[in-house]
């Protein structure tokens, strides 16, 4: 027999039948009711028959207004020369085949005794998908049984055709080996296309073409779990420029299987965390970082670096988003929001990549270390301003954008409190946190979470009320941060919390630069020392994440190094010499501010958030831009200069874990218990824009379940003049002393105590104690010396 089997094609005109054709003895795999183009229809049958192969049945009944044909009718399956006749007063036939397994198309023709050819409304063949079922609209994304059977469903509404596209393992050549076209009346339940297959063996990924008739290149599947294969798309024209496209396909195969053991997610209490923001390409992806080419780079690369996050004192790693992103755009243009990026995995694939970072995530959490995420929702890598679509611009543009431009905005901004665009954020994050074993997440670009349709602004945003409530994302970090990648200011704003919501403090990043430039009121520093009351005081201070410097400025090394006029912004200072010096009266300036910004970040109440490479001097060389960038150099760590900035770190970790009574807190501290001095105990200028220095003494609560080793109180000084100024320590408690634990104006290893000198650094109460210029000074009262040591 000639080959019944059509090629790859997709099916058209397809309407359930009233009932199953010819094949009476048998169970219909299958049955299709087609509209012919002379206002009659073909019933066809298939079934699976005898030895692997299958039988179709094929029959047109008489109805009402048909055009009658003369002399009979022939079935002649596509690419056969042979021809069968339709017997009956209803006229029907049965034809049997072998053929490859499940799915593929049958495809035929029927001509009458004229010769004249029947085709569908359509005036196309007749084409029969074997194998697919109607689906399910639930869930959206593939689904995959055990048997090998798959549910495909795909929300759009704006879409007028949906079209399934299957391709062969390594993406076929960019042509797809099976198309299926979803019928609306068959594969729409609502919004939702939806389709099932018996089996998808053979196949490697899958995508969807989305518009009428199922024009244009295919879509990756929104909630696609595994990136499949890149196969060519049509080239994009934008500024008269053409350029090649490339379709990114959702992958066929079951999300590798993971054993994540007794791993625990460590649910340290917010207020102790001691947070390290890092990129995992550029942590290790220098040769100086001693890790194979498979290795740096990647989740694996990070997971290697655990002994250095425990040497700062470090329990919780910020990643810079980890979404499949745009590799010219850069990470926080994200075109996918359920899979890693494929680069960050040791095999470049996105099975590798699941798996590394779940390893990742797996040793962090041994070691006690939580993993929170950067994550980008309010917009994406697509957008006709540039020709990119890739996935949910082109699967339904209208239901998941917001219509109208942002000013100031230049790419498509996501319509985040839309029920649909929230329910993709929300599995989302669900996804990362029950598959991952994530620990929290921090939401860039937040002011645009809150907006509406229309771009305005909403009092009580549904997305974010719904995280703060979620039953599994209510138990995890979530953090809002201004900071927006699309060039629109960082502006710190009246975020709706519910209580749940932390916060990036950009305030504080301002005001403690603008105190160490001597270019702010001290009050504005005072604020932010005990924890940001103007802006937290509905929450408390450990919903306050602190930073002094971040991935999209300048690093601390630039801070201190570069303020040239396009700096303005960044409010720096190079301590009297633009960029590297040999001035040693300069280089021991910046050190000392380093020191500085370091101390002041650690002793604040609220969240220190350290910034990759702020521990060994990583330099941009003055920029800004987020490009310029460059790898973490590991050789750095070998010099004196790191190890000191290290160790005052660690240091100063230590510090807050010990007085966690007063440094890592819920409530803010009691206004009896805190005091403010100028030089020599006298009241603080508050209103002297020309005052540069600030005392504050901090009284210890007296708690009975406090350890009598955590009850010292605190006595912190700072000088951001040009001249030393004069502080005179208030009397301690009898019986005590204060203990001087950092200078930050001393040469290594006396500018913050050691177990081996502590009487070294003894000062009586009332003394009075030289605070250099642009220096730091901490003293902490105590009663018994041994038993501190």
């Amino acid at each position: 027999m000639a080959s019944l089997l059509a090629p790859p094609a997709s099916t058209r005109g397809i309407l359930p039948p009233p009932r199953r054709p010819a094949l009476t003895p048998r169970a219909a795999r299958s049955c299709y009711r087609f509209r012919t183009d002379d206002d009659g229809v073909v019933d066809v049958a298939v079934a699976a028959g005898e030895g692997g192969g299958y039988t179709v049945g094929v029959e047109v009944p008489p109805l009402p207004g048909a055009r009658r044909r003369e002399g009979g009718l022939l079935l002649r399956p596509a690419g056969s020369a042979e021809a069968v006749p339709l017997d009956g007063a209803c006229p029907a036939a049965e034809l049997s085949f072998r053929a490859p397994p499940a799915p593929f198309s049958f495809s035929f023709l029927l001509t009458d005794g004229e010769g004249a050819e029947i085709r569908t409304h359509r005036r196309t063949p007749f084409r029969v998908p074997v194998g697919v079922g109607p689906g399910s609209p639930a869930p959206l994304g593939l689904s995959l049984s055990e048997g090998g059977a798959a549910n495909f469903a795909l929300y759009s509404r704006s879409a007028k055709g949906v079209v399934l596209c299957l391709y062969g393992r390594g993406g076929g050549g960019g042509k797809p080996a099976l198309e299926i076209e979803l019928d609306p009346y068959v594969n729409r339940t609502g919004n939702v296309w939806h389709v099932s297959l018996e089996s998808v063996e053979g196949y490697g990924s899958y995508g969807f073409r989305c518009g009428l008739f199922g024009m244009g290149h295919p879509l990756l599947d929104p909630y696609a779990k595994v990136i499949g294969d890149l196969v060519a798309a049509n080239p994009l024209h934008v500024k008269g420029i053409t350029a090649p496209s490339m379709s990114c396909l959702g992958s066929l195969a079951t999300p590798p299987s993971y054993n994540w053991g007794r791993d625990k997610w460590p649910r340290l209490p917010l207020e102790k965390l001691v947070v390290y923001r890092a990129n995992v390409a550029l942590f290790t992806k220098d040769k100086s970082s001693g890790l194979p080419d498979n290795v740096a780079g990647t989740f694996s690369g990070v997971a290697s670096k655990i002994q250095r996050f425990r040497s700062l004192g470090v329990n919780a790693v910020l990643l810079e988003p980890v979404f499949q992103f745009d590799q010219v755009k850069g990470p926080y243009f994200p075109y996918h929001f359920f899979s890693p990026m494929d680069s960050y995995g040791g095999e470049g694939c996105s099975a590798s990549a699941i798996t590394a970072m779940k390893d990742m995530v797996k040793a962090m959490h041994r070691n006690g270390i939580e993993v929170l995420l950067e994550v980008v929702f309010t917009h994406t890598a697509e957008g006709e301003a540039d020709g990119q679509m890739i996935s949910i611009s082109g699967v339904d543009n209208s239901s998941y954008y917001i219509a109208d431009e942002i000013a100031g905005c230049k790419s498509g901004i996501l319509n985040c409190n839309s029920p649909v665009t929230q329910n993709l954020i929300l599995d989302s994050l669900r996804h990362w946190v029950i598959d991952f074993h994530v620990d929290g997440f921090c939401f860039i670009n937040a002011p645009f979470l809150v907006r509406g349709p229309r771009g305005e602004y909403l009092s009580r945003p549904p997305l974010l009320e719904s995280i703060a409530f979620d039953p599994v994302l209510s138990k995890t970090k979530i953090i809002a941060d201004p900071w927006s990648p699309l060039g629109i200011s960082n502006v710190q704003f009246p975020f709706p919390h519910w209580k749940r919501w932390a916060e990036m403090n950009t305030r504080f990043s301002i005001d403690v630069r603008n105190f160490l430039k001597g270019e702010a009121l001290i009050g504005a520093l005072a604020t932010r020392l005990c924890g940001s009351g103007d802006l937290f005081s509905n929450r408390g201070p450990a919903f306050s994440f602190n930073y002094v410097s971040r991935n999209s400025g300048l690093t601390l090394v630039d801070l201190v190094s570069f303020s040239n006029g396009d700096l303005a912004s960044e409010s720096s200072w190079n301590c009297g010499e633009e960029g590297p010096s040999e001035d040693s009266v300069v280089l021991q300036k910046r050190l000392r501010q380093i020191r500085n910004f370091i101390f002041i970040l650690f002793v604040s109440l609220g969240i220190p958030v350290l910034n990759m490479g702020d521990e060994c001097g990583h330099s941009s060389a003055g920029s800004t831009s987020y490009k310029d960038r460059v790898p973490l150099n590991w050789k750095a760590l070998k010099t004196s200069f790191v190890k000191e900035v290290t160790g005052f770190i660690s240091f100063l970790a230590a510090l807050r874990s010990r007085r966690g009574d007063i440094f890592q807190r819920r409530e803010f501290l009691k206004l009896e218990n805190i005091s403010w001095h100028g030089n020599n105990l006298s009241e603080p200028r508050w209103e002297d824009p020309t005052s540069k220095f600030l005392c504050m003494h901090i009284i210890a609560e007296n708690d009975v379940n406090t350890p009598e080793l955590t009850k010292g109180d605190l006595y912190i000084c700072f000088n951001s003049n040009e001249e030393p100024a004069s502080a005179t320590l208030p009397a301690p408690a009898e019986g005590s002393v204060w203990l001087r634990l950092v200078d930050t104006s001393l040469a290594l290893p006396g500018f913050f105590t050691t177990e081996s000198n502590l009487k070294v650094h003894q000062v009586l109460g009332y003394s009075s104690y030289e605070v250099k210029a642009h220096s730091c000074v901490l003293f902490e009262s105590k009663r018994d010396l041994p038993q501190f040591l």
